[in-house]
């Protein structure tokens, strides 16, 4: 079985980058242009961890794939954010979406991940890793961080939307 040795760094940053870049294009009529990239075996610093209590909150969908290659995407979006992607997608204003509450934005933004991990897969079986899907799950707070066992490589891409910053935290592994 391949190995993540095999899948170069600028695969997976163009995966992602046409993943991210195309979904906010066709889903939110949004751009999402890449910006700063730590790349593997770096320390994240997303989220930020918060000085004196000073904490954004995130809404963090993640999906996983297995196959030739195992891994999670983790797409952090900060709350005030999400809640604007939600409002689009789904056509509700502003006060309609704070009567329908947290799940909806959790719904959205496991389903923007979703499309997200789903196109960045499938360029991962175009260049011969077949993989399929796990099902989406969110995670919400403001002072965590996601930290990957040892023989797990680590990939993380910034872009910018609308003004905000958008993650995506990568984590691969060869399969078994």
């Amino acid at each position: 079985m391949p190995a993540t040795q095999e899948i170069s760094e600028t695969l997976i940053r163009s995966n992602i980058s046409r993943a991210v870049c195309d979904v906010f294009k066709t889903m939110l009529s949004r751009n999402a242009e890449p910006a700063v990239t730590v790349g593997d075996g770096a320390m994240a610093s997303w989220p930020p961890i918060p000085v004196d209590g000073d904490a954004v909150p995130q809404v963090v969908g993640t999906v996983g794939f297995i196959g030739d290659v195992n891994g999670l995407i983790y797409l952090y979006l900060p709350l005030p954010f999400a809640e604007l992607v939600t409002s689009h997608l789904l056509g509700m204003t502003v006060q309609e979406l704070e009567e329908a509450g947290d799940e909806v934005v959790n719904d959205a933004i496991g389903e923007i991940t979703n499309m997200t991990v789903g196109s960045f897969k499938n360029g991962l079986c175009d260049a011969g890793f077949p993989c399929k899907l796990t099902i989406p799950s969110i995670l919400r707070g403001s002072n965590f961080s996601i930290e990957p066992i040892s023989s797990v490589n680590r990939f993380i891409y910034s872009f910018e939307s609308s003004g905000h910053k958008v993650v995506a935290d990568i984590l691969l592994k060869a399969g078994d």
